[in-house]
């Protein structure tokens, strides 16, 4: 079936980087938006980045907005996220989300996402 497999995460010190990336499978994925979002512990999961199903559009939350930056591949049905000038407050751990359809919108709510991955842990130092 469906399958969403994050790799990338890890532990780096404050002002390091990180690229995450997600392989998804099991769709076509020239067809999907793609997302991803985070969750801290005791935190609700919440919206990172995301990108339309041709990457013509993206879209990021305040909080990494000109930190971090999403892409996507279709030839390799990967998505990345490319995160600069991490933070402590990016820890957590991070899900690659999918949602059907060629629109306009981006993946932008937790409750629209059709699939996610097991996640990946992302741990910023200080």
């Amino acid at each position: 079936q469906v399958q969403l497999v994050e790799s990338g995460g890890g532990l780096v010190q404050a002002g390091g980087s990180l690229r995450l990336s997600c392989a998804a499978s099991g769709l076509t994925f020239s067809t999907y938006g793609m997302g991803w979002f985070r969750q801290a512990p005791e935190k609700e999961r919440e919206f990172v980045a995301a990108i339309n199903w041709s990457g013509g559009t993206t879209n990021y939350a305040a909080s990494v907005k000109g930190r971090f930056t999403i892409s996507r591949d279709n030839t390799k049905n990967t998505v990345y996220l490319q995160m600069n000038s991490l933070k402590p407050e990016d820890t957590a751990v991070y899900y690659c989300a999918a949602k059907r359809g060629r629109v306009l919108a981006t993946l932008r709510t937790v409750t629209e996402a059709d699939y996610w991955g097991q996640g990946t842990q992302v741990t910023v130092s200080s």
